[in-house]
C-alpha cells in the first residue's frame, strides 16, 4: 500500500558506525556531526551519515530551474510564531532509566517527526516521544534500563521508527536495532516493537546503514568482513558480499559502488545492482601516487574523485569522459547532500553551502545562509521533498540600527532559521530574533492542550542543535543545548 502523503524527507541515508570500545562514551557520547563522505576508520566513534535526497531513479529528473512551487513565495512561512515547548528532561526520568548519565541535561542531537509524533534524541542517549496534538510527552523510547540510543530512522514503508542503540550490558560495544510502529508508540505500547538484524554482529568498525532511496539496509560485520543487504520494507535478507579487500561501499539510486583497497596508483572499483548484487561494471580508477584520497563518490553514471591538493575529477563511467574542476574552485567539503531529483549536489565547507551540477559548474552560492555550526552538523539542515528549499540554523550579524559607531559585524548569541531557494540562493524567509513581529503565540482562553512555554523567543533561538521541518503540518521543530524542543508555526 502506497502512502503518497509521505514525501521523502531529508534523512534518506543514515549510517551509524559502532563505537571503538567505550571511547565515545567517555567523550560525552561523541558529537553527532555528520562526517565527510569517505569513512575514516579512526573517526568511527562518530556516527557517519550522509543525507541523500531520494527517488531520482523512480521518476525522471526535472530541470534545475525554478518552478512555480511553494518556494517561490515566503507565504507559507509568514507569521511564524513560537507555539510550543517540550522538555526532554523532567523529574520522572530518574525513575524510568537506570543509567545516571542519562539523567543529565544534554543537547538535542536529532529530531524526527511522523504522524503527529515528535521524537527528540539527546546526546546522552535519552530519547523522548511527544504527542503534537496533546503536547504531552508520551514516553521515553529507552525501553531497557541500560539502553543508550545512538540514532533514529523513520521507515515510511511501514510507518515505524527504528532506533539504533548500545547497551551497558555488553559495555556499549555492539549496535542493536529495533523497530516499533508509530501507532504503538502513540499509545505508549513500546513492547510491541521487535528487534532487527539479530544475526548480525555490529561491533566496531561494523555499521548499519538505512537507505530510503532504494528501500534497502546495508550492514557490515567487521569480524568476518561481510556486508549484507536487507529489504527495508520487510527486513528480509537479500544477499551478502564477503571480501576482505573491500575498503568501502557507497550506495546511490539503483546501484552500489564497491571501492577496493587502493594499490600504488589506482583503486579497483565495481558497480553492483542494488537489487540482487549482480556486477554491472568492473574498472580501475587511476590515482595520483602518494596523495590521500579525500573522497570517491558515485552519483548515477558519474564518479567523483578528489585527492588532497588535486583537482576534482568527474568521470562518466559509461565512456570514461573526464571533467576536471580546479582545486582552487572546489575545496574538499566536510559533507555532501545529493539532490537526485534535480541532478545537483550540495557541498558544505566551513559555514558555507554551495550547489554544483555534474558538469563541474557552481550553480548556486547562497546570499544569506552562513551556517551556525562550522562542522556542518546536518542535523541543523532540512531539505524539502521537492528539493527547492534548504532550511538551516544560521548566524546573524548585529546590524547598526542608528548613527553611532556600534560594531556592525558583532556576532549575536542567537541564530536565525533561514529558508533559502536552492536554485537562486536567495533567502525567502527567516525566523529571526530581530523580527519585532516574532512572538510566543498567545494562548486561547480555556485551551488546555497547549504546553507551558518558559523560554523567550530569543532564548529559543539560542544554540539550536537540531532542526526538522514537518512538511505536512508546515511546522519547524528545533532542539537546543538545554534539551528543550520548540515548535514554530503559523
Amino acid at each position: 500500500m502506497e502512502h503518497h502523503h509521505h514525501k521523502p524527507g531529508l534523512r534518506v541515508r543514515l549510517r551509524i558506525t559502532a563505537a571503538r570500545r567505550r571511547a565515545w562514551l567517555s567523550a560525552g557520547l561523541s558529537s553527532a556531526c555528520r562526517n565527510p563522505p569517505l569513512r575514516d576508520p579512526s573517526d568511527s566513534v562518530h556516527k557517519v551519515a550522509r543525507r541523500e535526497i531520494g527517488g531520482g531513479h523512480r521518476r525522471p529528473p526535472r530541470p534545475a530551474a525554478p518552478s512555480s512551487s511553494s518556494f517561490s513565495c515566503p507565504e507559507k512561512f509568514r507569521n511564524f510564531q513560537l507555539l510550543e515547548e517540550y522538555d526532554t528532561y523532567d523529574d520522572e526520568v530518574q525513575f524510568l532509566v537506570q543509567l545516571p548519565f542519562l539523567w543529565s541535561r544534554t543537547k538535542i542531537i536529532e529530531i524526527v517527526a511522523a504522524k503527529d509524533v515528535i521524537f527528540a534524541l539527546a546526546q546522552s542517549g535519552l530519547c523522548a516521544a511527544f504527542n503534537r496534538t496533546t503536547n504531552k510527552r508520551i514516553c521515553y523510547l529507552n525501553i531497557s534500563p541500560d539502553e543508550v540510543i545512538r540514532s533514529l530512522f523513520y521507515n515510511k514503508n511501514n510507518e515505524s521508527l527504528i532506533t539504533v542503540s548500545v547497551y551497558e550490558s555488553d559495555r556499549f560495544s555492539s549496535l542493536k536495532c529495533r523497530t516499533t510502529p508509530i501507532e504503538y508508540i502513540r499509545r505508549g505500547q513500546l513492547n510491541n516493537g521487535f528487534p532487527l538484524f539479530e544475526t548480525e554482529s555490529l561491533k566496531y568498525p561494523g555499521f548499519v546503514e538505512f537507505d530510503d532511496v532504494n528501500g534497502k539496509v546495508l550492514t557490515f560485520s567487521a569480524q568476518d568482513s561481510t556486508y549484507k543487504v536487507f529489504d527495508l520494507k520487510n527486513y528480509n535478507f537479500l544477499y551478502s558480499i564477503c571480501d576482505k579487500n573491500i575498503q568501502e561501499i557507497k550506495i546511490s539510486p539503483g546501484i552500489m559502488l564497491v571501492i577496493y583497497q587502493k594499490t600504488n596508483c589506482n583503486v579497483p572499483l565495481r558497480i553492483l545492482s542494488i537489487e540482487d548484487g549482480t556486477p554491472l561494471k568492473t574498472f580501475t580508477q587511476l590515482l595520483h601516487r602518494n596523495r590521500k584520497v579525500d573522497f570517491i563518490e558515485q552519483f548515477n553514471e558519474k564518479l567523483l574523485v578528489k585527492q588532497d591538493k588535486e583537482n576534482l575529477q568527474i568521470i562518466d563511467v559509461r565512456n570514461s569522459d573526464l571533467i576536471e574542476v580546479n582545486k582552487t574552485e572546489f575545496m574538499t567539503p566536510s559533507a555532501f547532500i545529493f539532490l537526485y531529483e534535480n541532478n545537483l549536489f550540495l557541498t558544505f565547507c566551513n559555514r558555507t553551502v554551495a550547489a554544483w551540477n555534474f558538469r563541474g559548474e557552481l550553480v548556486t552560492s547562497f546570499d544569506d545562509h552562513e551556517l551556525w555550526h562550522p562542522n556542518c552538523n546536518t542535523n541543523n539542515i532540512y531539505i524539502t521533498a521537492d528539493q527547492d528549499l534548504i532550511i538551516s540554523y544560521c548566524k546573524v550579524s548585529k546590524q547598526a540600527t542608528d548613527g553611532c559607531d556600534s560594531e556592525a559585524g558583532e556576532v549575536s548569541p542567537m541564530g536565525s532559521i533561514n529558508m533559502s531557494n536552492i536554485f537562486t540562493g536567495k533567502c525567502v524567509a527567516k525566523i529571526s530574533p530581530s523580527d519585532p513581529t516574532l512572538t510566543v503565540a498567545p494562548r486561547k482562553r480555556g485551551d488546555t492542550s497547549r504546553s507551558t512555554i518558559r523560554s523567550t523567543v530569543s532564548e529559543a533561538l539560542e544554540d539550536i542543535t537540531a532542526l526538522f521541518y514537518d512538511e505536512d503540518r508546515n511546522e519547524i521543530y528545533t532542539g537546543n543545548s538545554k534539551g528543550l524542543v520548540h515548535v514554530w508555526s503559523n
